[in-house]
């Protein structure tokens, strides 16, 4: 007997909007035969109070219960995993991610905006790289694994799993990273972007060795770049800087408090520029680098972590935007460009911009924004879950 769930009274409102997390407080009992039925990552079915079943899903300790997987009352087997997994597929067809010389990286699971909630796939070449955000979609790894093989056929000769960092602290699954299947020939191959050459770890590297949600900014950051001097901050593997360069910057300078990331971006920029590039590497505390810059630059790109990970630290994280963003608006040369993000979740678009605005208003500059900036099509949100829209940022022209 699969587990049941049943609401408290009128909690199925949200669900019936289909938004597929329920919340630990809308739940009013649990049938099940024993409690190791419904232990963390069980499928379980989810009720009303009057008894009318309305979805399933992946339960979970903590304050999101259940991830919901389907509304409708159908198995989920291995046929019900290749489906979803092309469905994916097919969306990136439409995007023209598939086959793109040009481009052979990109995501194609991205958690509730594919119906698959807590799953994330990237591709890199003919790897694909598991993440899984919850210990259903974790222990459901095989189903998975073997439904990327069905959909990619040929095109895929290793699978690997990178969980141990993303799955719940309290979920004492023992995950280990490794290969699923398959075995790539080095954990640090090439992969191409719009042309340009990057090296990706995903072994080692941070999320899946690479941030593919910024590929499309990155090429806009190569618009204005021409003639500039550029300051990369929070650089990582110096994606940013290798655009700016790309598109005719004067000098570009990568900052990063990690010795390792500066040092993966100077790589990069030398795979695509050689050793006469005009870029130099800083480690350093970005936001205490910009304390003292004055106007050496005309193009800042602020591409922080998330500064809040949930809603308790909210006041503290807009605080911390407000002084980054403070600091490089008062700096910047008169007629520069600023790129400004927030990846935070628990940030609105709204609030992010309200904040942008009041760190102008500290520095005294005239700002335009002229562009509002979001996640590529390969990040989609679910139009049930505005949740999902986790990327904003601000391009702003100073005067």
């Amino acid at each position: 007997m699969i587990p049941q769930i049943i609401l408290r009274k009128g909690k199925e409102e949200s669900l019936l909007r289909r938004h597929p997390w329920i919340f630990s407080g809308a739940i009013d009992h649990i049938k099940a035969e024993s409690e190791e039925d419904f232990a963390e990552g069980a499928l379980v079915e989810v009720y009303t109070h009057q008894g009318e079943f309305i979805a399933q899903g992946h339960y979970q300790g903590g304050s999101i219960a259940v991830r919901v997987l389907s509304f409708d009352r159908e198995p989920i087997d291995q046929a019900w995993w290749n489906r979803r997994i092309a469905v994916a597929h097919d969306v990136r067809r439409t995007l023209r991610l598939l086959d793109n010389p040009a481009t052979t990286c990109y995501r194609l699971v991205h958690g509730e905006g594919d119906s698959l909630p807590g799953l994330v796939v990237d591709i890199y070449g003919t790897t694909a790289v598991v993440q899984c955000h919850s210990v259903g979609m974790y222990r459901a790894r095989m189903e998975i694994a073997e439904a990327l093989r069905t959909v990619y056929g040929g095109r895929l000769t290793a699978i690997y799993d990178k969980s141990s960092q993303t799955l719940p602290y309290k979920a004492h699954v023992g995950a280990v990273d490794g290969y699923l299947w398959g075995h790539a020939a080095s954990a640090a191959q090439e992969v191409l972007e719009n042309g340009q050459r990057f090296l990706v770890n995903w072994e080692e590297g941070q999320k899946t060795g690479f941030f593919l949600d910024q590929r499309e900014n990155r090429e806009l950051v190569k618009r204005y770049a021409a003639g500039r001097t550029v300051l990369n901050t929070f650089c990582y593997t110096g994606g940013f800087s290798v655009y700016a360069l790309s598109g005719g910057a004067r000098e570009v300078c990568s900052v990063d408090s990690s010795e390792r990331a500066v040092a993966l971006a100077a790589e990069n920029m030398r795979l695509n520029f050689g050793d006469t590039a005009a870029h130099s590497e800083v480690v350093a505390d970005a936001v205490e680098y910009l304390r003292e810059i004055g106007d050496r630059y005309d193009l800042i790109i602020l591409d922080p972590p998330a500064f809040a990970k949930h809603h308790k630290v909210l006041g503290n994280a807009v605080q911390g935007y407000k002084r980054l963003n403070a600091r490089a608006l008062s700096q910047i040369r008169p007629g520069g460009i600023l790129f400004t993000f927030s990846c935070s979740q628990a940030v609105s678009k709204e609030l992010f911009r309200t904040t942008v605005f009041s760190a102008a208003a500290i520095a005294g500059r005239k700002v335009r924004i002229l562009h509002q900036l979001s996640q590529p099509a390969d990040h989609p949100i679910n139009i049930y879950h505005p949740e999902g829209e986790y990327l904003k940022g601000l391009v702003l022209y100073v005067e």
